[in-house]
């Protein structure tokens, strides 16, 4: 009887994780991004337009919902050239489907400085992400995201009483295979 119920239990656990979709990918997204500053800037504080390129993996719990992992550097910042940080970033999403075609995102983002040493940036950054991604085929999806930083991205050793916080709007369009 006990060879039987823990064969059963095998069985279905095998039947699980089998039933589980893992999907890869890549990623390109158009950037929008500028800084928030407290106190406010004194400056002419304008946007930067830059790119993202990623390696994903999604991992499916079920139909409905999955765990999106990402691979990402992201060109943000403001428009000058003393404002502008890019980033080894990795996002990590539950994503929710609401259709076959239609899925919404959101989650953390831990991110890595990849710009100059000793810029006034601090080298890591932590957001949070919402999004939504819209598969046009199987295959191909455009999506759309949003971060806003929850944490100081000036190093507070080299520029004491101002904080920044990035915040950038993503285009993105991708293939998973």
């Amino acid at each position: 009887m006990k060879k039987i119920l823990l064969a059963s239990i095998l069985v279905c656990f095998t039947t699980i994780c089998l039933a589980q979709e893992v999907r890869y990918g890549v990623r390109g997204a158009l950037n929008v991004s500028n800084l928030d500053f407290d106190p406010d800037a004194t400056f002419n504080n304008q946007h930067r337009n830059g790119f993202a390129f990623a390696g994903f993996v999604d991992y499916g719990f079920s139909e409905d919902l999955a765990l999106h992992t990402e691979l990402q550097w992201s060109a943000e910042g403001g428009k000058d050239e003393s404002l502008r940080a890019d980033y080894i970033q990795m996002p990590i999403l539950l994503k929710l489907s609401t259709s076959d075609r239609l899925s919404f995102m959101a989650g953390p983002q831990v991110a890595l400085k990849t710009w100059q040493d000793n810029d006034g940036f601090s080298t890591f950054a932590f957001s949070g992400v919402v999004g939504a991604e819209y598969m046009i085929t199987d295959e191909l999806f455009v999506d759309a995201r949003f971060s806003y930083g929850l944490t100081n991205i000036l190093d507070e050793d080299d520029i004491p009483n101002l904080e920044a916080k990035n915040h950038v709007m993503q285009f993105g369009f991708g293939i998973k295979i």
